[in-house]
């Protein structure tokens, strides 16, 4: 008999949001005049995201929530443009906090 997986918490799926966040935020350094914008952008909402999780961190995660989040963490794996990788830092952790039911 296999053993259960634990199911996800609010801080799992914050964690793989962060990563995303990360990989945009690396991907948007790549213009070099947005280096200033592009950190400034990833510390505001990771500062952001983190609060949510050391709030909520041990909830369990809704199936919907892990849904929602894991398939904007998808769209973002699709970015190939650093231009659009700077249009989505500020717009993605705006999706995720509205996943979670957080105000950004």
């Amino acid at each position: 008999m296999a053993a259960e997986t634990p199911p996800d918490r609010i801080r799992d799926v914050v964690e793989r949001a962060l990563t995303a966040l990360d990989a945009l935020a690396d991907q948007g350094e790549e213009i070099a005049d947005e280096w200033s914008y592009v950190n400034d952008l990833r510390d505001a909402w990771a500062e952001r995201l983190a609060a949510v999780a050391d709030e909520r961190g041990d909830e369990p995660a809704s199936p919907g929530i892990i849904d929602a989040i894991d398939a904007a963490v998808a769209e973002i794996g699709l970015i190939a443009d650093p231009h659009k990788a700077i249009d989505w830092l500020s717009t993605f952790p705006q999706v995720v906090l509205l996943a979670l039911g957080e105000a950004a």
